[in-house]
């Protein structure tokens, strides 16, 4: 039938954007919490005394100590990867965003379980055993451990957690740059007005147009 155009019908809007605001900020708050807390927590316990003992010297014993970074240096190495990968996954997109919340994943599971492993290192005490008694056979006595072997692993359990929540929802989150649209396409910047001429014929027209008297 002429004359009739066709009306187009409304199409039905997506309802993930009102649904996912929430999670996405609450994500995005905890996955800092988690990250931040968890390296501070790592970075802070590995510098703790770990392990007790004694050394067998002529006449008696020598009680020595050691540390996280005396047993292992990893969890307080990938402590750090982890917290430059933290900030790194505001500062990228796409497909760089899901590989640096991998690493950073990957960076708390390294630290958790190298700090694990070393709540029952005995080496570390051993080495010193060996150079306090100038013996290379000597081995430590009376071996005991802390809890923070254990703490530190939890600091890397934190890191992992910020890690995956990355992956799931980082795709939602913020980047640092606000210049930058959300396909990654600069914003065009707004051009100043060029101020109109009132000497110009298209101006003097569009006066008359106007019903104006140009000439007053």
């Amino acid at each position: 039938m002429e004359g009739v155009s066709a009306v187009p019908v409304p199409q039905p809007r997506a309802r993930t954007t009102a649904s996912d605001a929430p999670a996405s900020r609450r994500s995005l708050a905890l996955g800092l919490l988690l990250g931040a807390v968890g390296s501070a927590v790592v970075l802070l316990a590995s510098g703790q005394t770990w392990a007790r003992g004694e050394a067998p010297i002529a006449g008696g014993s020598l009680p020595l100590t050691a540390d996280g970074q005396d047993v292992t240096g990893a969890p307080a190495a990938l402590a750090i990867v982890g917290l430059a990968a933290l900030v790194a996954v505001f500062a990228v997109r796409g497909t760089g965003r899901y590989v640096v919340a991998g690493l950073l994943a990957v960076s708390g599971l390294g630290a958790g379980l190298s700090a694990w492993i070393g709540a029952s290192d005995s080496a570390a005490l051993d080495e010193k055993a060996a150079a306090t008694t100038g013996d290379a056979a000597s081995t430590i006595d009376a071996l005991s451990h802390t809890a923070w072997p254990f703490v530190t692993a939890l600091g890397g359990l934190f890191i992992l957690v910020a890690g995956v929540l990355a992956l799931r929802f980082g795709s939602r989150w913020p980047t640092m740059s606000g210049r930058y649209e959300r396909d990654g396409t600069p914003r065009p910047r707004k051009t100043p007005a060029t101020p109109r001429d009132p000497d110009r014929p298209e101006e003097l027209w569009k006066a008359l147009d106007r019903g104006e008297d140009p000439t007053g």
